[in-house]
């Protein structure tokens, strides 16, 4: 038998008609890619480029230029960045590269990068620090990559992975910002709807807003964009544009078309391949290695990689080649 109860206050109604639907021109942080204040993830296998795709969202946002040269931004803002894999001087040279071919300069973005060598949402400690951080900046939107690099929970087990995703939902709506979390597609999934395809627990699709999915047929990339409440499309093609040393994706099929018929300023030459190459496989190499990812004879890659080398773009050492 229970005791009597305490006084309770109930829950907040409103009748349906008299909720306040969204202004249109809130709908989106991201023309069609992004919703306003999703939160989601970029998905794919390695090597999909992922990063480079999670940056272009970054720089776009930051800047108001449209992402992968397609997508405009309706309403730039800050961003705040944590990138786990990367040492800090290859995400400066990769945003430096996405800002050019975006046309912005990087040195006037309202851009953040949290520089902590690790950040670990699976404990208290970290979770207070970084939404203390979010409180102190507030961005219009947070990228964290990869999702992997953030715990050291189970991934393929729902009740150890729900409150780290609560904790993040609950970062967007404490702060009104978009999420972008980069997360790892199982090997070999390529059969499965995209969402369906990332590792780990089912409730990494069923937590998302906005998703973007990159998956590699062959030497093609695709994109395909999924939202909760908006209709979604795809796949769509992307590539990895060279222009002189700088690497960016692009959506843009105008874009793409030039840059297969004006060897002058793409990919086409053995360095701008070599760069490509290395900057997705994004750790240092074997010759061999960078062959077999270049499809190259040895001789010509060779050549080219002394190049690279003497310019200081490519760095050689005991472990093989890397991207300086």
């Amino acid at each position: 038998m229970t005791g009597p109860s305490s006084p309770t206050t109930p829950l907040p109604v409103a009748r349906a008609a008299d909720l306040d639907p969204r202004p249109p021109e809130r709908r989106w942080l991201i023309d069609d890619l992004w919703s306003d204040q999703a939160v989601g993830i970029v998905g794919g296998e390695p090597k999909c480029c992922k990063s480079f795709l999670a940056l272009d969202i970054a720089i776009a946002v930051a800047s108001g230029a449209p992402c992968l040269r397609r997508f405009p931004v309706p309403r730039p803002g800050r961003v705040l960045l944590f990138a786990a894999e990367d040492a800090l001087g290859v995400v400066r040279c990769r945003l430096d590269g996405i800002a050019a071919a975006a046309g912005v300069d990087l040195a006037a973005l309202d851009l953040h990068v949290i520089t902590a060598p690790a950040l670990r949402i699976d404990t208290l400690d970290d979770q207070t620090r970084l939404a203390d951080t979010v409180d102190a900046l507030r961005p219009a939107l947070l990228i964290l990559d990869p999702f992997v690099r953030l715990h050291r929970v189970d991934e393929n087990v729902c009740s150890e992975v729900a409150p780290l995703l609560a904790y993040l939902r609950d970062l967007q709506r404490r702060f009104g910002l978009a999420l972008v979390v980069v997360h790892h597609a199982r090997k070999g999934a390529g059969r499965a709807r995209a969402g369906q395809a990332l590792r780990g627990s089912s409730e990494f699709h069923a937590w998302t807003d906005s998703s973007l999915y990159l998956r590699r047929f062959d030497n093609a990339l695709t994109l395909t964009v999924e939202h909760r409440a908006e209709p979604s499309h795809g796949p769509l093609p992307v590539q990895l544009v060279a222009n002189g040393v700088a690497l960016a994706l692009s959506a843009d099929s105008s874009l793409q078309a030039d840059t297969a018929s004006s060897t002058a300023e793409v990919v086409p030459t053995p360095a701008h391949r070599i760069q490509a190459a290395l900057a997705q496989l994004d750790v240092a190499v074997t010759l061999d290695d960078l062959r077999r990812a270049c499809r190259m004879r040895t001789q010509t890659l060779c050549d080219a990689l002394a190049d690279l080398v003497r310019a200081g773009l490519v760095v050689k050492s005991d472990a093989g080649y890397r991207l300086a």
